[in-house]
């Protein structure tokens, strides 16, 4: 029998399956007013329960196959510095990196994440969020939706995103620790500000804001940015965290090399293009 994407939303309380209603459009205003605000809102309990306990259950069936990263150390961008500029400039600072990635492969059809994932109603209603005319499936087929994976004493460093905007859903959160911390709008389009930048990794938190992210939670957020990070989980609880990843144009796909550091593997094509990433900005990732 086939997964019904709308069993998975607690439709009830988000009729995102019903965009003529009062109800819908509330419901977008308010994420526009808090996107707006600081580039980050939280939609509580949006998965239904049947859908979470789904989503939890096959992320727990696939954790064994998540990848690894070789790169233990990388900077905010996630690369491996510059020689060219001081050692104590934010290119050159290394953090540790070690969460998981369960890649989007292990997540195909008849999985209750790909039916999410690809159910039209949910897409058509985050780009109304977004304020996009349209949004589409990400074509990369290692990358485009992901679950996030950190285990006890794991975490996912300070880093920018390199798209404009990333979708999640708290699947399971740490007993301790595992939390999500950001800072709005560190840098600009046309500026890297790495002087506010440094002084956050040299442990300013004057800046920081920290979400209380529950199981079920769906969070927008504008990570281009924003600096955030996942702190240490200092439970014995893995959190699982559900991202999914969306364009403005049809079959753009990661950069090969990002893709093989970060989730271990690419495909063949991966290897037909060499840099199809939507770019409004000349930033570092």
């Amino acid at each position: 029998m086939s997964i019904q994407a709308e069993t998975i939303i607690d439709l009830k309380t988000y009729p995102i399956d019903r965009p003529e209603s009062v109800e819908y459009r509330s419901i977008v205003e308010v994420v526009k007013e808090g996107l707006d605000e600081d580039g980050c809102v939280v939609l509580p309990n949006f998965l239904s329960d049947v859908g979470l306990s789904a989503l939890v259950e096959e992320s727990e069936a696939r954790k064994s196959q998540a990848y690894y990263s070789e790169s233990k150390q990388c900077n905010i961008y996630l690369g491996n510095g510059n020689p060219n500029v001081a050692n104590n400039h934010p290119q050159n600072i290394f953090m540790e990196r070690s969460n998981g990635f369960i890649t989007a492969d292990l997540l195909g059809e008849g999985t209750y994440a790909h039916a999410l994932y690809y159910w039209k109603p949910l897409r058509d209603f985050l780009a109304d969020c977004l304020s996009k005319k349209e949004l589409h499936i990400y074509a990369d087929p290692i990358s485009n939706m992901i679950v996030n994976l950190c285990k006890a004493q794991q975490t996912f460093n300070w880093h920018f995103d390199t798209n404009e905007f990333t979708i999640t859903f708290l699947l399971q959160g740490a007993e301790s620790g595992g939390h999500f911390e950001y800072i709005p709008d560190l840098r600009t389009r046309n500026d890297e500000c790495f002087d506010e930048v440094k002084k956050v990794l040299n442990g300013d938190r004057s800046r920081v804001k920290r979400l209380d992210l529950q199981e079920g939670d769906l969070q927008f957020f504008l990570g281009r940015y924003s600096l955030h990070q996942v702190t240490h989980n200092t439970g014995s609880t893995d959190r699982l965290l559900l991202i999914q990843s969306f364009t403005e144009m049809s079959g753009v796909i990661g950069n090969p090399s990002r893709v093989k550091d970060l989730y271990g593997k690419t495909t063949l094509a991966h290897k037909e293009r060499v840099d199809d990433r939507l770019r409004s900005d000349r930033l570092l990732d």
